[in-house]
């Protein structure tokens, strides 16, 4: 039990380091650069594929059987992933109003009162 805490901790903090932190001496941010829009880069953009990734070394911490590691590994990153939504700030809501100007009589979807116009 408590190997499959400090995995989900270590996978969240190790995916964490790589996709959203700047690192000791700028080390990640210059990584992320030198990547750029290759697909490596876009992977290190992106937590919860990198986070698929960086579960797999950590899954053989936690496995007793060879068959466990794919449901182990999966776990690990969904772990990892709810621990990042967690943390992050919550998501904000805007209401916008339809796109029918004012005064617009549309008659397919609201006739008036006398009924469509025709």
């Amino acid at each position: 039990m408590l190997n499959a805490a400090l995995a989900i901790l270590a996978t969240w903090r190790v995916t964490h380091l790589l996709a959203e932190e700047d690192g000791p001496f700028d080390s990640m941010l210059k990584l992320r650069a030198r990547l750029g829009a290759s697909q490596a880069g876009r992977l290190m953009d992106c937590f919860q594929c990198l986070s698929l990734w960086t579960a797999a070394p950590f899954a053989f911490v936690v496995i007793r059987a060879t068959w466990m590691w794919i449901p182990v590994w999966l776990a690990l990153s969904g772990a990892a992933c709810l621990l990042e939504r967690l943390g992050s700030p919550p998501a904000e809501m805007q209401l916008q109003s339809p796109p029918f100007p004012e005064n617009h009589e549309h008659d397919v979807l609201r006739p008036g009162q006398d009924g469509p116009q025709g």
